[in-house]
C-alpha cells in the first residue's frame, strides 16, 4: 500500500496530493505541468515534501513533523524515466547487473533469467545501447529496474519518447509486468488511453491538485 499526502512548493507552483492507493498500477494522469514528475520524484525521495508523509507497506519514508526523510537508495524503489538511461559503454547483460549491484544484492541467477524470458531480451544480451532500438532499450530499464527488488516500481512516461509502433510493440510487455511481476507501480502519462489498458488506480492531476481518484473510469471524458 502506498499512503501520500504531502505538500511542496516549487517556485510558484504549489503541489499538494493527498491519497491511499492499493492497485497494482497507480497511474499518475494530467497534462504537462501538472506535478506528475514532481510527485514521484517525492516518493522516490529524490525531493522532500515541505511538509506530510509518504509511506510504503507501512514503512514511512517521510515525515515531515518527525523530521524522517530516508534517502533515495535507501527505499528500494525501481525508477524508470522516459529516456532508457543505459550506460552506452556495458552491453545488455551488465547493464541488468548494476541494479542489484548497486543495492549490493546477491545474485540470482533464476530471478535473473525468469526476468529476461518476462520481457524477452535474452536475444540482445551481448548488445550495447546503440544497437539497440527504443523499445528494446526500454525493456533493458525495466529488466534493470526489476533485478534491483524494488517494492515499488515507479515509471515517469516510459513510453513517451517512442514512435506508435513502438507504444505498441511495449505495452504487452508492460500488461505482463503488472500481472507476472507482482511488484507493484506508480505509472505516470498524459495519455488516457495507456492508462486504460494498464493502470487499476487513478490519480488525476490539475495545477497541482487532485482532481479525481479512483478506478479507470475516472478517466472518462
Amino acid at each position: 500500500m502506498l499512503r501520500v499526502d504531502i505538500a511542496k512548493q516549487l517556485g510558484d507552483f504549489t503541489l499538494e496530493a493527498d491519497f491511499t492507493s492499493e492497485g497494482r498500477v497507480t497511474g499518475l494522469f494530467g497534462a504537462s505541468g501538472a506535478g506528475k514528475t514532481s510527485l514521484i520524484n517525492m516518493i522516490a525521495g529524490l525531493v522532500k515534501p515541505d511538509r506530510g508523509t509518504i509511506a510504503l507497506d507501512g514503512e514511512t519514508l517521510d515525515d515531515s513533523a518527525a523530521g524522517v526523510h530516508v534517502s533515495p537508495h535507501r527505499r528500494r524503489i525501481g525508477y524508470v524515466f522516459q529516456d532508457a538511461r543505459l550506460f552506452p559503454h556495458l552491453d545488455v547483460r551488465a547493464n541488468l547487473d548494476y541494479g542489484r549491484r548497486m543495492n549490493g544484492l546477491a545474485d540470482d541467477p533464476a530471478q535473473r533469467q525468469r526476468v529476461i524470458e518476462l520481457l524477452d531480451i535474452g536475444g540482445l544480451l551481448d548488445r550495447r545501447p546503440g544497437k539497440l532500438s527504443g523499445g528494446e532499450r526500454q525493456r533493458v530499464a525495466f529488466g534493470r529496474a526489476l533485478l534491483s527488488k524494488p517494492k515499488l516500481l515507479l515509471l515517469d512516461e516510459p513510453l513517451g519518447a517512442l514512435d506508435e509502433d513502438r507504444k505498441r510493440e511495449i505495452l504487452p510487455y508492460l500488461v505482463r509486468l503488472r500481472d507476472e511481476a507482482g511488484i507493484p507501480m506508480v505509472y505516470v502519462s498524459h495519455d488516457a488511453a495507456e492508462l486504460r489498458q494498464l493502470a487499476t488506480q487513478i490519480v488525476m492531476l490539475k495545477g497541482g491538485r487532485i482532481t479525481a481518484f479512483g478506478g479507470v473510469k475516472v478517466l472518462t471524458p
